[in-house]
């Protein structure tokens, strides 16, 4: 059965060798970019177009056309390429359609060599968009998947290249225009086996060597860009295959497809064949058992040249699957109630079937296929849920410390690291339809920016009954991040401060004070505030004039160049002008020199300070006490619910982690 793909939606492939057929309402080029673990292209031999159609496991047409197939080989593909993007583009020049939004919407389709149909994607929605990427192939736990993407460029090819971290992304565009030219003579070759062409290319070894980039974070997200003259001959030929017409055009949704017929070629024979039905006497295809059954999930199955990195990588490959499932499962139940609503309208209109027996029967009908559609979303939704749960039980157990719950029993056997880590693990988001399952919030250290623990009223908990006790929770889940900073950083490496000015969080800082790995006891009244802030601002201003003099070594001997954490609580309680002026430099400045904040403050409580603050708030990321829906995601833009990494009621780990720390710290000393 052929999976009908919406935008965001993957689904496995069973085989290595694929033919991805493309139909167009209009002459179209056709091409594949290849791109390592992060979707980066590293030079123009990662992309095939018509004037380099040849790469290894891709094969493009040559030219502008209507109708295209493009072979595609996973198996041959270089170690370093684990993203192949197919890629449409409209031609330039007079006679071409300007946008996208003017023809018919593209369809694409995934078989086997066979001719067996795996997927297809109907790229509706476009508009002013000239170049959109149609599908993505992307390795994921050794195995392969396929994903509509059907993001769009109104800038053309151009600028989709150059999304993909291509340099030079306007030369190789217009060199692909250039050779797409509808009228130029020839037509692609059939290739003689795409698998057969394993040879090393120049850009493998240089790609198997490029540095990991790490994935955006969370709130730095990548806004989507909004985005007929027939071919000179018929598609190029891919092995020996009955002529088939083009699949089916949709103008809305592949669950709701309509029928056009295929661009007749002058002295072709003509398919008179239905496009949805096999030819007379054809074998029903087997089912692909093998696509059905999800890969067995192994921590660390991830690229990166440690466990850790591995790790990291794998968590954020499963926050992405997560957000695309979900917004194809949200994309297919709006399609679903659209529909709906439209068939009720029509029903409605018609004064024959308004009323009576056919006026029911039509709208039991309109209801009974929009359960149909939102229970096949919420089919594959379920078994892609089923896979990220089992991954998640895998992973989470072999989390080192940074990236760990406090529950995880890897702090039972905790030693001060020799290193420090790469990220931590602030949190955890989840989406309403995952359930159970929670992906961690992790960032990468050094951190860029401070911190806000918001300890006012959040949207779902708005008028918590006690205040007081919604402050405490925020001071507590500012100090069990203090203690994760101080945990997984090698003694000497990071301090941390703290400015009370009324003295209420006492008891909350009671695991830092009581341990002894403050460097000072926590700052109170005004005095304390001024004197902490003055120390700190002139450590980040030393340290900024030594690394700009490119003299690091002349710093004074009592400049700590350890990376400090100013944990501030009851802000802006006993803070004047002059200290919330410092304040606001060491959340701009101190994150470049190792300095950061960790605020805990209601914004309610500084608003007689008006706008003045709002760049404060700003620059911080906002974490709360308690559950709360403002995390979004950088690929779709969910709203993520985020929750704090606390510790257990009752368990001493932070004690004991905490003193393992300060004897550390004792010894460095």
């Amino acid at each position: 059965m052929t999976a009908e793909l919406v935008r965001g939606q993957n689904h496995p492939l069973s085989q290595d060798r694929l033919t991805i057929r493309i139909s167009a309402g209009a002459p179209v080029l056709a091409g594949a970019t290849l791109s390592d673990e992060n979707g980066t292209v590293h030079g123009p031999q990662w992309v095939a177009h018509p004037g380099a159609p040849a790469l290894p496991g891709v094969e493009t047409p040559r030219q502008a056309a209507g109708d295209h197939r493009l072979a595609v080989d996973l198996g041959a593909l270089p170690e370093a390429v684990h993203r192949v993007h197919v890629f449409l583009a409209l031609p330039t020049g007079a006679g071409a359609p300007l946008r996208f939004g003017a023809v018919a919407a593209p369809h694409t389709t995934v078989e086997t060599p066979d001719g067996t149909e795996l997927a297809c994607y109907t790229l509706t929605g476009l508009d002013s968009e000239t170049a959109v990427l149609a599908l993505e192939l992307y390795r994921r736990q050794g195995a392969w998947k396929v994903r509509a993407v059907g993001q769009g460029y109104a800038a053309g090819l151009t600028a989709l290249l150059a999304d993909q971290g291509l340099h030079g992304a306007a030369d190789l565009a217009a060199a692909a225009h250039e050779a797409a030219v509808p009228g130029r003579p020839g037509t692609s070759p059939a290739p003689s086996s795409v698998s057969s062409r394993r040879e090393t290319s120049p850009h493998e070894t240089a790609a198997s060597t490029a540095p990991v980039t790490p994935a955006p974070g969370p709130g730095e997200t990548r806004a989507p860009r909004p985005q007929d003259t027939p071919a000179a001959g018929p598609p190029p030929s891919y092995g020996p295959q009955q002529p088939d017409p083009a699949p089916p055009h949709e103008t809305r949704n592949p669950y709701d497809a309509q029928t056009s017929a295929a661009p007749h070629v002058p002295g072709a024979r003509v398919d008179y064949s239905h496009p949805g039905r096999r030819p007379h006497g054809a074998p029903p295809a087997e089912p692909q058992a093998a696509g059905d059954t999800p890969a067995q999930p192994v921590a660390g199955d991830a690229v990166g040249w440690s466990m850790e990195e591995r790790l990291y990588n794998q968590v954020w490959g499963m926050f992405e699957d997560l957000a695309r499932t979900t917004a194809a499962y949200r994309s297919a139940v709006d399609f679903a109630d659209a529909r709906l609503e439209k068939e009720l309208d029509r029903a409605l209109t018609d004064p024959r079937g308004r009323l009576g027996a056919a006026g029911d029967a039509a709208r039991e009908a309109a209801h009974a296929r929009r359960t149909q559609l939102v229970d096949q979303a919420r089919a594959v939704l379920d078994r892609d849920l089923a896979q990220l749960t089992a991954e998640s039980e895998v992973v989470e157990p072999a989390l080192p410390p940074a990236y760990a719950r406090w529950d995880n029993p890897v702090w039972h056997g905790y030693r001060v690291p020799t290193e420090p880590p790469m990220a931590l693990r602030l949190g955890d988001l989840r989406l309403p339809e995952s359930g159970q399952l929670s992906i961690p919030l992790l960032v990468r250290l050094p951190l860029e920016r401070g911190l806000w623990v918001d300890s006012g009223p959040t949207a779902e908990f708005d008028g918590f009954p006690d205040s007081a006790q919604l402050r405490h929770l925020a001071l507590e889940a500012a100090v069990a991040l203090a203690a994760r900073l101080l945990a997984v950083h090698p003694a000497g490496d990071f301090a941390v401060q703290v400015i009370d000015p009324a003295g209420a969080g006492a008891a909350a800082f009671t695991p830092l004070t009581r341990t002894g790995v403050l460097t000072a006891p926590p700052a109170g009244g005004a005095a304390g505030v001024t004197q902490t802030l003055e120390r700190l601002t002139r450590r980040v201003d030393l340290v900024q004039m030594a690394v700009r003099g490119g003299a690091p070594e002349s710093l004074p001997a009592d400049v700590d160049t350890a990376r400090q954490l100013l944990i501030v609580n009851d802000f802006p309680h006993g803070f004047d002008d002059r200290a919330v002026t410092r304040l606001r430099y060491l959340a701009d400045e101190g994150p470049d020199v190792g300095v950061n904040l960790l605020l805990v403050a209601d914004r309610e409580d500084a608003a007689g300070y008006g706008p003045l603050l709002d760049p404060l708030w700003r620059s911080l990321m906002r974490l709360t006490p308690l559950p709360d829906d403002h995390f979004a995601d950088p690929w779709v833009g969910h709203a993520w619910t985020y929750e704090p990494s606390l510790v257990p009621p009752g368990s001493q780990v932070v004690h004991q982690v905490l003193t393992e720390v300060a004897r550390a710290m004792t010894k460095y000393r």
